[in-house]
């Protein structure tokens, strides 16, 4: 099987593997959304390299029990530039993959919303981390529009909570400590072992079980490739390693899919 170190990467091998395979699979990571204006966490210049005290906002444990941490982080999410972030090529581009007919998932660690505000269908989209646009009761379950419980502490409310059973609120996604939804992994996992071809697109590849997709996939028979500015620990199992703008990269790709 012919592969190819980042230094000689060939997007034209690159394609015709797209062009043959029939079940692609993508996951996405925080760098597929950086060129839209929202940082990663873990590269060079992300917000928990920069500020480790910020991941305590994340930790489930420290969010129910600190008020204070709760107060912070709905400061935090008025702020949020997922709520005025837009889709970038690369988003564009695996929209452009779905139409040719190729992608029969899209597993995304990112909670931004772009892949579904730039058009790729809800039913292929795998959000395993969740989505910052709805807001959850972690007492009785209720879920709703973020920027409804946004509005209210625009209002004055520092901690809003339920309205249904006064319980604690919170974005709709997945905090450290926090258990994931055992049926959104395994469709995700699922997908990956059924996968003909794997791309990896912006992610570090550091977070189980989502990143067992990548071995999981090439188990399989799978074809991976990997997109991504920094090294992952995946990058000797990939049949090509690629270093460049992502946005750039996947509209090469995927524009000639088909």
């Amino acid at each position: 099987m012919t592969k190819f170190a980042p230094n000689e990467v060939d997007l034209g091998a690159i394609r015709a593997w797209l062009r043959a395979a029939r079940r692609v699979v993508v996951l996405t990571g925080a760098g597929i959304s950086t060129e839209s204006g929202i940082p990663d966490f873990r590269g060079p210049n992300g917000v928990w390299t920069r500020n480790p005290e910020a991941e305590k906002l994340s930790t489930i444990q420290n969010y129910l029990a600190d008020p204070e941490i709760r107060r912070k982080s709905w400061r935090a999410r008025l702020e949020h530039p997922a709520f005025s972030a837009q889709p970038n090529a690369g988003h564009d581009a695996l929209v452009t993959l779905e139409r040719h007919g190729k992608l029969h998932a899209l597993i995304t660690q990112n909670i931004d919303g772009l892949h579904l505000k730039a058009g790729s269908s809800a039913g292929l989209v795998i959000e395993v981390h969740g989505n910052v646009h709805k807001v959850m009761c972690l007492d009785c379950g209720w879920k709703g529009p973020m920027q409804h419980a946004l509005e209210r502490v625009r209002a004055g409310e520092h901690d809003p909570q339920c309205r249904e059973c006064g319980g604690i609120l919170k974005s709709d996604t997945i905090s450290f400590g926090q258990a994931l939804v055992p049926e959104v992994i395994d469709r995700a996992l699922r997908a990956a072992e059924e996968a003909d071809f794997l791309l990896a697109v912006g992610s570090t590849l550091q977070v189980y079980p989502v990143a067992h997709a990548v071995p999981l996939a090439k188990s399989n028979g799978a074809r991976v490739v990997i997109v991504n500015a920094q090294p992952t620990q995946f990058d000797a199992l990939a049949d090509a390693v690629v270093r460049a703008p992502i946005g750039t990269v996947l509209a090469q790709l995927c524009a000639v899919a088909a």
